[in-house]
């Protein structure tokens, strides 16, 4: 059994990325900028925000918080919006998600200038990642392929299922992991809450990818031997010996599968890291872009 240490690949990103910003100042260049819009107070948005902010301060990049109050309007959500879209300085920007019930969040991801879209949310990079068109991945799908090609984890030929059909994961997962090349000549199979037979189906899976949300879900009666486990789930479980109160568990009990598998993602540890990296990857290749026009 081998894990897949996203912490360990993220930091290697992280490092890459770092040098190039070293060259890109010494030459007197503009160094990529990323923008993270905040609505409101959120506990768990607001560390992820941070995090996204410390990382930029730590391999160079320039950053903008734009915190916002949490009863902001739709229209000047959509004003602010527009205004980064407009700023020449920025190269991309996110919308921390969730927000407010008030605001329709498709109405305000489509808002989002697909060129400055660093989180692969527009439908317009969405179309082009599944037409294999030059596009900004959704980072979190984007991480995990990252991990399989640097893990130099076989993809073609295998039989791939992918638990869950967000628009985040899942979806761009099982595009992805079909395309042609490599990660990816896979044969996917699509599973989600209607999918009947789930663990007859994941018995024969050669690659699980779970995004499902639901704490140790996978168990080791639902994998083969030798399998690969990539875990995307990120749930707060009550532990009163924790020092929070919680603990973080994946979609997969691991005590069990790791056991059986060929390479398998820690939670937390795993997965999670990777995004952040490849959110700032994908505002790296944004700069490149801008520059290039």
């Amino acid at each position: 059994m081998n894990i897949l240490d996203g912490k360990k690949v993220s930091n290697d990103i992280k490092n890459e990325i770092a040098e190039i910003v070293t060259e890109m100042k010494a030459k007197g260049e503009k160094v990529p900028h990323l923008a993270a819009v905040l609505v409101g107070e959120n506990g768990a948005s607001l560390t992820y925000v941070n995090s996204k902010v410390k990382s930029c301060e730590r391999i160079g990049f320039d950053s903008t918080l734009v915190k916002l109050d949490a009863d902001i309007s739709e229209e000047a959500l959509l004003a602010e919006i527009d205004t980064l879209n407009n700023n020449k300085d920025i190269d991309g920007f996110i919308v921390q998600l969730p927000l407010p019930k008030h605001i329709n969040e498709e109405k305000i991801l489509l808002a989002v200038h697909p060129d400055k879209d660093v989180d692969g949310f527009h439908p317009t990079n969405f179309g082009k990642m599944a037409l294999d068109m030059p596009s900004f991945i959704p980072a979190t799908p984007y991480g995990i392929i990252e991990l399989l090609e640097r893990y130099k984890v076989e993809t073609s030929g295998k039989h791939c299922v992918v638990i869950g059909r967000s628009h985040i994961v899942g979806k761009p997962m099982s595009i992805l992991m079909s395309r042609k090349g490599y990660p990816g000549d896979a044969t996917v199979t699509l599973t989600h809450s209607r999918t009947q037979n789930l663990s007859e189906i994941t018995k024969n899976a050669d690659i699980i990818i779970s995004a499902l949300g639901v704490p140790n879900f996978l168990k080791g009666d639902m994998v083969k031997d030798g399998a690969v486990i990539i875990d995307v789930g990120i749930t707060r479980v009550p532990d009163e010996n924790a020092p929070r109160g919680y603990k973080i568990v994946g979609d997969v009990d691991f005590q069990e599968v790791a056991l059986k598998s060929s390479f398998i993602t820690p939670v937390p540890g795993g997965v999670g890291p990777m995004t952040i990296a490849m959110l700032l990857k994908n505002t790296l290749l944004s700069r490149s872009r801008h520059q290039s026009n």
